[in-house]
């Protein structure tokens, strides 16, 4: 059984595809096979089932019961059940001691707090508030060429702009 077992996980071992026996598949490739061809064949996809213990099995509807029996799928899901089981009393979950770390952050301080001339599109402000003309009140200066100006809408619509009209 080992060999058998080395065998079904061979990616590159060809599978005959249940709905085309012309079909050779590679084991890699036959789960998207299976349902590509399905849908292909829906004839003959009503007249086989799937495997619970492992999709890959199409089985004739009539053999279902007897396949389910002797699948040999069937043993390594009753393992992992057993395992689970056994695990089940041993295991005791424990408890995070991760912490939430302490928040030295205030931004609304920080906003207050906030002493520089906020970031502008389009304007130069080249006094600092450290220099001695910073109690100086300066003009705004626009970066583009003369004879240009900044558009007056966007050039496109927001969506939750309605054209003036209430919604």
């Amino acid at each position: 059984m080992e060999d058998t077992y080395i065998d079904t996980l061979d990616p590159e071992k060809l599978l005959q595809c249940p709905y085309d026996k012309n079909h050779q598949i590679r084991a890699c490739r036959f789960p998207y096979h299976l349902i590509k061809c399905r849908k292909n064949h829906p004839d003959i996809a009503n007249k086989l089932a799937t495997c619970p213990f492992n999709a890959r099995h199409q089985v004739p509807r009539a053999e279902i019961s007897h396949h389910i029996s002797s699948c040999d799928d069937k043993s390594c899901i009753e393992q992992d059940v057993v395992n689970q089981t056994r695990n089940l009393g041993q295991e005791t979950l424990a408890e995070s001691t991760w912490q939430c770390p302490p928040c030295d952050e205030d931004w609304d301080k920080d906003l207050w707090e906030q002493t520089s001339t906020p970031f502008v599109w389009g304007t130069a402000n080249y006094c600092g508030n450290n220099s001695p003309a910073s109690n100086i009140v300066m003009e705004h200066k626009s970066n583009l060429a003369s004879g240009m100006r900044v558009p007056k809408s966007l050039p496109y619509v927001l969506p939750w702009k309605n054209n003036g009209n209430a919604q």
